[in-house]
């Protein structure tokens, strides 16, 4: 008997085995409902619809990869049916065999372009296999084709906001921040010449090559290696009038080509990839790049130079998020060892209590052309009694001469640069006029800020200072409803 037999040449055996197995593949007796799909294949009655509906039935009993194997040989059968590329494209995805099943939702698109199923199924897919950007074209492919689609609508601002860290806006909205920037990028411009090749490395909203143009330039290229970044960039560039200035180009800096993507090397470079403390955004390897490649000799740099700045604090606030000791009757203070050493804080958080003066603990000269990992021991002036949980530390830029920004906690301002506590292995108690040494430095990637090692007397010592920490000190809620909030010391920008 033919695969593609119909029904009414079909003997009366086969069609009442074929109604008896549905029936028990609705009521849920997958077991049956297998076992007479599979003498209907024995018989080789309708193999391709069967081999379909024994897929499903093996799938819902949990078996994905028998489930798979029967798909294979439908599709060998009849290898454009939709229905089984789609299906066994999510029994790919579920088995987690994300290659094969992105392999799978493609060529059922190649075959129905505009199906709204295969569209979901292929952006979903993508978007969990981290390919966020060819995710966000195929969900507006299936937008364009379901305009009130509420969950494509839902599902493209969640892939976006992964791929738009959220400090962008206060960033954005930072006025002290961008009055600073401005100055000194029109400093630089006063400097090199309206007509200087300028080159923004980070495009985001396109703001600082806007103040370039804005105070004059006409040459200037930015790269953003996020397209969705990417496109809002030409867009606002557009919107404010200077497209002619401004060239988005969607790479990251060390894809620029010079003579290719830069007519030449260039005579300024503009760059904000400067995290809360100080390095995480891969800081030093994209200036490094730039100087060996991309800028001319003694090119401007705004900023030409970052400082970490800190200050020994004690806060009960800031113990909740950094130390434990006992909970709900039992010691879990082990677990501490596993606790986050960099807690990103709000500059208006007020439940932190200096235990010392300013210190600068490292400067990064953003105009030298290497900067190899270092590390040094500072000794910290300690003005007051207290139990020392950490440094919470800042930054300052060098943006031009006499432009300087700060994101000081003084200045009681929250904007896209936050403080950033240091924590310490374990509390410290420490005493007004001592001095506490902590080796501080970086190793190309991220500060690093922590008590200096102890001679073996002094670390006797020390450990009869360490604080371990009673039910009672640790708060149930933080005074004052203080809170450590995310902030851009979290891994998120990278290098654009």
């Amino acid at each position: 008997m033919t695969a593609d037999q119909s029904n009414s040449e079909a003997p009366e055996l086969l069609l009442q085995l074929l109604k008896s197995a549905a029936a028990h593949h609705s009521s849920g007796d997958l077991e049956k409902a297998e076992e007479g799909y599979l003498r209907l294949l024995d018989h080789g009655y309708r193999k391709a619809d069967i081999l379909l509906l024994l897929a499903r039935v093996v799938a819902k009993s949990g078996n994905l990869e028998r489930a798979i194997g029967h798909l294979d040989k439908m599709l060998e059968l009849a290898p454009h049916h939709l229905d089984a590329l789609v299906e066994k494209g999510a029994l790919l995805h579920r088995a987690g065999r994300a290659d094969d099943a992105l392999r799978c939702f493609a060529i059922a698109r190649s075959i129905a372009p505009e199906n709204a199923l295969v569209l979901s199924n292929l952006a979903v897919a993508l978007a969990d296999s981290e390919r966020r950007d060819e995710a966000l074209i195929e969900f507006r492919s299936l937008l364009e084709l379901q305009p009130d689609n509420v969950y494509v609508r839902h599902q493209m601002r969640r892939l976006t906001s992964v791929m738009v860290p959220f400090w962008h806006i206060p960033m954005l909205n930072d006025t002290r921040r961008n009055d600073a920037f401005e100055l000194a990028i029109r400093k630089a411009v006063e400097k090199e010449g309206p007509d200087a090749r300028i080159l923004d490395i980070g495009a985001g909203s396109g703001l600082l090559s806007m103040m370039a143009a804005r105070a004059g330039a006409t040459n200037i290229v930015t790269c953003e290696k996020v397209p969705v970044i990417a496109e809002a960039a030409e867009r606002i560039i557009t919107l404010n009038g200077y497209e002619r200035q401004i060239r988005v180009v969607n790479k990251s800096s060390g894809q620029i080509v010079v003579g290719k993507d830069i007519e030449a090397r260039a005579d300024i470079l503009i760059s904000e990839i400067l995290s809360s403390d100080l390095l995480a955004e891969n800081v030093l390897s994209t200036f490094e790049d730039a100087h060996a490649r991309l800028l001319r000799e003694g090119a401007t740099i705004v900023p030409r130079a970052a400082t970490a700045v800190g200050c020994l604090v004690e806060s009960d606030a800031l113990s909740e998020y950094a130390f434990v000791g006992h909970v709900s009757g039992f010691d879990v203070s082990p677990f501490g060892a596993l606790a986050a050493q960099r807690l990103p804080v709000h500059g208006t958080m007020t439940s932190w209590r200096r235990l010392s003066g300013d210190i600068d603990l490292l400067r990064i000269d953003l105009s030298a052309r290497e900067h190899p990992a270092e590390i040094r021991e500072i000794p910290i002036a300690v003005l007051k009694d207290g139990v020392a949980v950490g440094i919470v530390q800042w930054m300052k830029v060098d943006l031009a001469d006499e432009v300087t920004f700060s994101n000081h906690p003084d200045d009681q301002s929250d904007g896209g640069w936050l403080q950033v506590l240091h924590t310490f292995p374990q509390p410290i108690r420490v005493s007004a006029g001592e001095q506490l040494d902590v080796m501080v430095g970086h190793d190309r990637t991220s500060l690093i800020v922590m008590p200096a090692p102890r001679a073996p007397r002094q670390q006797e010592r020390a450990s009869m200072e360490a604080v371990v920490l009673p039910p009672e000190a640790i708060p149930t809620r933080n005074p004052n409803g203080a809170s450590a909030t995310p902030g851009r010391d979290e891994p998120g920008k990278a290098e654009q």
